[in-house]
């Protein structure tokens, strides 16, 4: 079993936004995924924000298409 390493690349404050993040990232052949997408619905705009979320692997790919530093 090969594990996984997951890394948080930016954080947004609208589920919208980190949205269009991952379609970005996903254009470029790299796969995200979102954390406290539901949660971040429930509750007021940046009290939990939504975390973009790829593997190690494709970070340093993932940052320079996002300009993410």
């Amino acid at each position: 079993m090969i594990e996984q390493t997951l890394v948080v690349i930016k954080s947004y404050n609208t589920l919208a936004e980190a949205e269009i993040a991952r379609s970005i990232l996903a254009s470029g052949g790299i796969t995200a995924s979102l954390r406290n997408e539901y949660s971040s619905t429930l509750y007021h705009t940046g009290i939990i924000p939504v975390q973009l979320i790829v593997s190690s692997e494709d970070e340093a790919a993932a940052r320079d298409l996002l300009n993410v530093r």
